[in-house]
């Protein structure tokens, strides 16, 4: 549209903001607007000839009229003495009228200026060359809190958030106080969580604590590669299938790092043919919740939780700030829409998730996904659990096809054992604990006389071999001072629990003597300095995992032999011992 000449152009905002004080005198009771004008080809694209035509008529009949009204605006907004002008006055700003703003009917109040850390969110209340909480410098960014619904990067972004994402959420109302007994009456385990079927379901639902719990908010963490992403895709197929009790009902997976394309090829290869799952390629955490309200699922994944971002919050997608707020958001959310929502999170280079240590209290239930770098073996552990123990742990192995579950997990860090160990001296096999579940690895001893290394160890603890090495030197009278020894745990495993000295001491006895250990047999037990053997937690267990692994005979403290021989565990011999000495004739004689 052309403009007649220079001098209409010129006036344009001063004829408009005339017509809006007249607007606005003629009708006292109007509803606050908000007119926020766009640039400027746009606006006048947007206007018709009607419109640009009647303000023409308007500035030609009563040119002296609205020029009298616009300067007594101006200059009474300065003197603030009539009523009409107030919210003029309300609407400028402390750096002046804005012209790409105008408010009408402005309720009055003060405006706050704050300044905040697009960082960690520290917030002051005047400007700092650095951040005085992180110390880092050109961070700290200006908002102005005032009567208008705009959200500061502090405590302020939770309200706004969940106004602008979560205004379609259901009101709860009037909240009163219920009686334990009224809550749980008629409530099962099996109608209240949502059951993952199969193998790979069952051994996932187990960690999470017996199913999922409807409106848990979960978060999984692990390492860039470790498979965390694979987890949840085959998670959200097995509940988007259903099963007998539940039909097929629609799971939404939003990825803010892979395009729909790229996590749709990952299924294929994993064969995931479900119907009902659904993929969402985005970063705006706003734009995600109202996808999530129009399709209804029964679970939202998002990946990762340090991608998406709200836009009313200060700072970048994975800071601090955005951090917290998105998973409070979420977790709002998953409470009042009874959704389960998994969260997956990225993790430092000292292995804890990134981001505010605050986001592991918020979320209910947080999981760790771990495994050796060459290793196929994956565990997935459970760190903090509201709905179940955290001491279940789910072991996976990583295939073309996905994960798939351990049938054994026991053994699957022992090494393939030789009957003929006649020229395998040096090699004891300990059973310790992680979580509920007992592992049986492998604990391999050389000792080399002249060498010139003294001492190496891999994948047990330095202090703990050194103090092991001297009580056997002294208590038990092995004249190893003049030996290399060299300790190392078989397939890349850390051994940190007491249980699996007598084991290291056995290796060590078995390579110095040259006495290979005979096949089938297993050691738990503590040393201490006097050189006697103690007692470990759950030994029950322990030599119940041993039996049913095939195991003939097993070394235990001499004081917890009794109770063990009467589990009535026919198949296989316990065997005490009190000290070092003991160990040695038991073990070791001809």
């Amino acid at each position: 549209m052309s403009v007649p000449n220079m001098n209409s152009f010129r006036c344009f905002y001063t004829r408009a903001n005339s017509l809006l004080l007249l607007r606005s005198s003629f009708s006292p009771a109007t509803i606050p607007v908000r007119l926020r004008f766009r640039r400027l080809s746009s606006v006048f694209d947007s206007l018709s000839n009607q419109t640009f035509n009647s303000i023409s008529d308007v500035d030609t009949k009563t040119q002296t009229t609205t020029s009298g009204i616009a300067k007594g605006a101006i200059s009474n907004s300065r003197e603030d003495d009539k009523p009409e002008e107030k919210p003029r006055k309300a609407g400028s700003s402390a750096r002046g009228w804005d012209p790409g703003e105008v408010v009408m009917n402005k309720k009055k109040g003060k405006v706050k200026t704050s300044w905040v850390c697009e960082s960690c969110g520290h917030s002051e209340g005047q400007w700092w060359g650095s951040c005085r909480a992180c110390n880092k410098v050109g961070t700290m960014r200006r908002f102005s809190e005032g009567s208008e619904s705009r959200v500061s990067g502090g405590g302020g972004a939770s309200g706004g958030s969940e106004g602008a994402g979560l205004a379609w959420l259901p009101e709860q109302g009037v909240v009163q106080p219920l009686k334990l007994s009224s809550v749980i009456d008629g409530i099962t385990h099996q109608q209240w969580r949502i059951s993952l079927p199969g193998l790979f379901g069952n051994e996932v639902g187990r960690v999470l604590g017996g199913g999922l719990a409807p409106g848990s908010l979960i978060l999984i963490g692990g390492d860039p590669g470790i498979g965390k992403s694979t987890l949840l895709l085959q998670i959200a197929s097995i509940i988007a299938d259903g099963d007998d009790l539940a039909q097929p009902a629609p799971v939404l997976y939003v990825s803010g790092e892979e395009s729909v394309d790229q996590i749709g090829s990952r299924a294929d290869r994993m064969k995931i043919e479900t119907d009902e799952l659904y993929l969402f390629s985005s970063s705006d955490l706003q734009d995600i919740l109202t996808k999530a309200h129009r399709l209804s699922p029964r679970a939202l994944i998002i990946d990762s939780i340090q991608t998406v971002y709200l836009k009313e919050v200060t700072g970048s997608a994975g800071g601090l700030t955005q951090v917290k707020e998105c998973t409070s958001t979420l977790l709002r959310f998953a409470k009042k829409s009874n959704v389960p929502v998994f969260l997956v999170g990225h993790v430092t280079k000292a292995g804890d998730i990134a981001g505010p240590r605050v986001l592991e209290h918020i979320v209910d239930v947080v999981l760790y996904m771990e495994g050796e770098e060459h290793s196929t073996y994956r565990l997935l552990r459970s760190v903090k659990n509201r709905f179940g123990s955290t001491d279940e742990l789910g072991v996976f192995e990583m295939s073309q096809s996905g994960l798939e579950v351990v049938s054994n997990p026991s053994g699957i860090y022992l090494s393939q054992q030789n009957t003929d160990s006649d020229v395998l001296a040096g090699l004891a096999v300990a059973v310790v604990m992680d979580g509920s579940r007992s592992f049986l690895i492998e604990v391999q001893a050389l000792c080399a006389t002249g060498s010139t290394v003294s001492r190496h160890v891999n994948g047990v603890q330095a202090s703990r071999a050194d103090m092991i090495i001297a009580v056997l030197m002294k208590q038990a009278g092995l004249r190893i001072q003049e030996s290399g020894i060299f300790l190392n745990v078989a397939n890349g495993m850390a051994l940190s629990e007491t249980a699996g000295d007598l084991a290291i001491a056995a290796a060590i006895c078995s390579s110095f003597l040259e006495f290979p250990i005979p096949h089938g047999v297993a050691f738990i037990g503590e040393i201490g300095l006097g050189g006697e053997i103690r007692t470990v937690p759950r030994m029950e267990k322990r030599v119940s995992t041993v039996a049913k692994l095939g195991f003939t005979k097993c070394v235990v403290p001499k004081s917890v032999e009794t109770s063990l021989k009467s589990l009535g565990l026919k198949e296989i011999e316990i065997i005490g011992c009190k000290n070092l000495k003991e160990l040695i004739n038991s073990v070791f004689r001809g």
